[in-house]
């Protein structure tokens, strides 16, 4: 996918099919003037049906998201670069260091649904936050 708008937040997870497919919904729900992408370090084929439904029950479509690989150039571009966890850094350039910001946010997979909302509600005060 190539990025057209002039700044961008990129949120990263490891499967990008969960935590950062979340964190780029409600950031473009709220967000006009700053456009954010997501990425994953390994990432599945296709977003997570449980990040689907909890989206959905919040009044978001991210069905029609697709899965990305991190790239060099994606996190050249971006104006920040937000980890959902401190694993992820050490997959990062140096270089990239000053625009990183980690999360800590709890990984989902293996978890009950009712855990799954509790990280998207955790998610979603991040970005009210920003």
């Amino acid at each position: 996918m190539k990025i057209n708008a002039k700044r961008f937040i990129l949120f990263v997870c490891q499967s990008n099919s969960g935590r950062s497919q979340m964190a780029q919904a409600f950031f473009n729900h709220r967000h006009q003037k700053t456009k954010a992408i997501s990425a994953g370090i390994k990432p599945d084929r296709e977003i997570h049906p449980w990040t689907i439904k909890v989206m959905e029950e919040v009044g978001i479509d991210v069905s029609h998201q697709g899965t990305r690989l991190l790239t060099y150039e994606l996190m050249r571009k971006a104006d920040k670069i937000i980890i959902m966890d401190s694993g992820i850094k050490s997959y990062l350039p140096a270089e990239f260091l000053p625009k990183i910001i980690n999360w800590r946010i709890k990984q989902p997979w293996g978890k009950p649904i009712r855990k799954v909302r509790t990280i998207r509600d955790s998610i979603e005060k991040h970005i009210k936050q920003l």
